[in-house]
């Protein structure tokens, strides 16, 4: 199934680090939010990061990642991918990162998985722009 990427990235000005994810899943997409699926260690690994406890509310959590300096977004802007499966994601095209770069502080990107780590390689980073002096 052909698959758009309708999240926008979290970030502002102050934004330090970058996390990448894949794509969204099936779940995330129907809520709206990263990590939206309950059995998802995403936002309860941050709180044991941080120790501190997030909150469940979507503006809990974009309160929380602009506090801490994290940017959120995928690699994936649109892709074929069977229901939530990373392994069976094909003919990618890849998010532009060059707005959140350019508007924000970022030091560090970092991926969430495997399959982001390798689209990440694959797509972006070749193509990487400086963007910071």
């Amino acid at each position: 199934m052909k698959v758009k990427h309708t999240l926008k990235p979290i970030y502002d000005e102050n934004s330090k680090v970058l996390i990448l994810g894949s794509l969204p899943s099936v779940k995330s997409r129907e809520i709206g939010f990263y990590y939206g699926h309950p059995k998802n260690r995403f936002w309860s690994t941050l709180e044991k990061v941080f120790e501190e406890k997030i909150g469940n509310s979507k503006e809990e959590k974009i309160n929380f990642l602009k506090k801490h300096h994290i940017a959120l977004f995928d690699v994936v802007k649109e892709c074929d991918i069977s229901s939530s499966s990373d392994a069976s994601i094909k003919n990618v095209i890849p998010n532009n990162l060059k707005p959140i770069l350019k508007n924000s502080n970022i030091k560090t990107i970092f991926t969430t998985g495997t399959k982001a780590h390798e689209l990440y390689k694959k797509y972006i980073y070749p193509k990487r722009v400086k963007i910071h002096p």
